[in-house]
């Protein structure tokens, strides 16, 4: 077993935090609500990170889950990682599958992509426990133009950091805590889904020079000094090599994030993130004539 301890270094400056911000409540696709620690008017992205959608935890009667149909993307990745119940995605490039829980699905939509995220029938039909996460991750003008791609991994395929106090760390991108997750990054981030026990603490890496932030899917918790209640996220200074987290009186559950800041222009107009506005036009103007994903071998 992997732990913690094994791979920390405590000795490391840790960062503090610059701010803590709170979340916006909306709804996305058909109507289900998302709670959103950014893009908000005051934080606009956390580059390269463009978004963070926290969807549920809830539990839904029958007929009541709700997804995505057909919407296009361009110019940046998208990461569903589903907790729990499920999501059906198809996409113009003829890819489709099934995410179960504790699974993600990683698009890289790049030069342009139609895809829908949807419950399966079988969950829509049932109900049940409906949570995940979607984050968006920025390309640089280099890669905007990639060929739509998705990488697809199971639990089982993601490794996970245990402590003897029954801390976890799940992680999903990057390297970390000794171990690295399955996917393809095209920009350096990590991502990782770590569990906190009550009172339990540790040190996650988040080397110098990149963007690092923690939010709080549950629970509370403690960031360099500043307390975190759930749905609040820490942005943290570029002031160290590691971020200290506890868990509050009944743990945490954390989204740790860190990534190289791309360091160039940012338009985006609803699902599509270039650098010029006259490059939003012409991914309208694509959409429009249907030839997203419509790609010659």
């Amino acid at each position: 077993m992997t732990t913690l301890d094994s791979v920390i270094d405590t000795a490391t400056a840790t960062r503090s935090v610059v701010d803590v911000l709170q979340p916006v409540h909306t709804l996305e696709g058909e109507g289900f609500p998302v709670r959103r620690p950014f893009p908000t008017p005051r934080i606009p992205h956390l580059d390269p990170f463009l978004m963070v959608d926290q969807v549920g935890p809830v539990d839904l009667g029958p007929g009541e889950p709700k997804g995505a149909p057909d919407h296009p993307h361009r110019g940046f990745e998208t990461i569903a990682y589903v907790l729990e119940g499920d999501i059906e995605y198809a996409d113009s490039t003829g890819n489709r599958g099934v995410v179960p829980p504790g699974a993600v699905q990683w698009l890289t939509a790049g030069a342009g992509v139609v895809h829908s995220a949807q419950p399966t029938d079988g969950f829509r039909a049932a109900g049940g426990l409906q949570h995940n996460l979607q984050i968006w991750v920025n390309l640089p003008a280099s890669l905007k133009g990639l060929r739509p791609r998705t990488q697809n991994h199971g639990a089982a395929d993601i490794p996970v950091v245990r402590t003897l106090e029954g801390s976890w760390f799940k992680v999903i991108a990057g390297s970390a805590l000794g171990v690295t997750g399955p996917f393809e990054t095209q920009v350096p981030i990590t991502v990782i889904h770590a569990s906190l026990a009550p009172g339990a603490s540790a040190q996650l890496p988040a080397p110098q020079g990149r963007t690092a932030a923690v939010y709080v899917l549950s629970g509370s918790a403690a960031v360099a000094s500043s307390d975190l209640a759930d749905g609040e996220l820490a942005v943290l200074a570029d002031d160290g090599e590691s971020v200290l987290v506890e868990g509050g009186p009944v743990g945490a559950d954390l989204l740790f994030l860190t990534g190289e800041p791309i360091g160039e222009p940012v338009v985006r107009s609803g699902p599509f993130v270039m650098n010029t506005p006259e490059e939003i036009d012409q991914a309208f103007d694509d959409y429009a004539a249907d030839r997203l994903g419509r790609y010659e071998d």
